[in-house]
């Protein structure tokens, strides 16, 4: 078969797709990544073939998220997340909402903003481009981030089977089932739909109709365990997180057994990555967990520990360490809550602390504690102080050992990379029609 995998130029989330993509490759696939031209080196460092699309268009710079994420914790503009909270999105927060809280003009308002600022952003510099190259190549599977609607367009246009593979929690999913059985509940000549206008212009523009399928996929793959995930009414295919996290090299100290209990401090890449500042006061971190008899290993990017005025001497600042390397020799971890910091965690069998912050964190960070595989304390109220006790019981009360074995045996349960591929091979026969 030949597959496509598609992505906007976002790095964490390329990371999740890559251990698929190289499954399908091995299986005797050909596989190819279509991304705009200034991520291409990503993809090729990844050892993938790389087809740069479209043109470069930096979706942050656009949303001016550089200097609001910078300063979430005082302060969060309301047209981008529906409040003064950080968080998902408006429409997306509904997603975590209960059924009767969901309003449908919220969702259709919510839609309209994020069409504007955030999916049009992310998907038209790319749309005609990736098209062309799909109807020429002819992939039989187009794979694409869910929020890479180009992936869905492109699959339609050429008669591809095409599936999500998610990068998170299923919020655009839910939020979707919200806004169709709302607008079931409304009169026929009042039931406007920004997604279906938007996505169906295209459709009607390379020949087909719009469906459903544009905006969710014909199925979704999805990494989360049943105690951590969140989905909405469709197909879904389970498939167990792979740790990658790009190029690394590991560290000789790390091969030296630690001399007392080691504990890790991750924010995770993205902070790094766009150089924004991290959601908690890590000096406050430092000077609460100095005196502690455990070595701490702390990623933090040099531009940030210049700003430390002291750094205890149980504390290891390094800018990068390549993780799963690093958490074979700990007892806990402290973390962000992103998908891949906490599944790669979670597979090592760690208890963790989660200080969530954004997006899907604060929930995955609360079903994670009700797992019994680790504690969450919002980034915002997560001072040195309440880092330091929580992280004491992490360490000394058995339970959360005995709940991260619970977690990691959920992982652990579903299909490897590898093991999806014959699934997925029979979806594009049935597909096709031959299987």
């Amino acid at each position: 078969m030949r597959i496509l995998f598609t992505t906007y130029p976002e790095r964490t989330h390329f990371l999740l797709l890559a251990p698929l993509a190289w499954a399908l490759r091995t299986a005797g696939h050909e596989v190819r990544v279509a991304v705009q031209p200034k991520f291409a080196d990503v993809v090729t460092q990844a050892g993938l073939t790389a087809v740069p699309i479209g043109t470069d268009r930096d979706l942050w710079q656009y949303l001016g998220r550089l200097k609001e994420m910078a300063h979430a914790k005082k302060e969060w503009t309301e047209e981008w997340t529906g409040s003064k909270e950080v968080g998902w999105p408006t429409p997306y927060a509904a997603a975590e909402w209960e059924p009767e809280d969901v309003d449908w003009d919220y969702l259709r308002n919510g839609y309209e903003l994020q069409i504007g600022q955030w999916h049009k952003q992310s998907n038209v510099p790319m749309i005609s481009s990736l098209v062309e190259f799909a109807q020429s190549w002819q992939p039989d599977l187009v794979v694409w981030e869910p929020t890479t609607y180009a992936g869905a367009i492109a699959a339609k246009a050429c008669g591809a089977a095409h599936a999500r593979l998610l990068i998170g929690a299923d919020v655009y999913g839910i939020t979707r089932d919200h806004f169709l059985r709302l607008t079931a509940e409304r009169p026929e000549d009042d039931r406007a739909d920004p997604m279906a206008d938007w996505l169906g212009s295209y459709a009607r523009k390379y020949g087909f109709d719009f469906t459903e399928e544009l905006i969710t996929g014909q199925f979704t793959i999805d990494m989360l365990p049943p105690s951590l995930r969140m989905r909405a009414n469709l197909n879904y295919l389970p498939l167990r997180y792979t740790p990658y996290g790009g190029p690394a090299v590991v560290p000789k100290w790390l091969s030296t057994p630690p001399e007392r209990t080691r504990v890790a401090i991750t924010m995770g890449l993205t902070v790094t990555d766009r150089a924004v500042g991290y959601p908690v006061d890590v000096q406050d971190l430092f000077d609460a967990l100095g005196d502690l008899d455990i070595e701490i290993v702390a990623t933090i990017v040099e531009e940030e520990q210049k700003k430390l005025a002291r750094i205890p001497d149980n504390i290891r600042p390094v800018p990068y360490v390549p993780l799963q390397a690093l958490l074979a020799s700990c007892s806990a971890v402290i973390h962000h809550a992103g998908v891949g910091t906490l599944a790669t965690t979670a597979l090592q069998g760690l208890p963790q602390l989660s200080l969530p912050w954004d997006v899907d964190q604060p929930a995955l960070a609360e079903r994670l504690a009700a797992q019994g595989a680790g504690l969450a304390v919002h980034a915002a109220k997560a001072t040195g102080e309440a880092v330091r006790e929580n992280l004491l019981r992490l360490l000394n009360e058995p339970s959360f050992v005995q709940g991260a074995a619970r977690l990691r045996e959920e992982f652990l349960a579903m299909p490897t990379p590898n093991e999806l591929v014959p699934r997925l091979e029979e979806l594009v026969a049935e597909h096709r029609g031959d299987g």
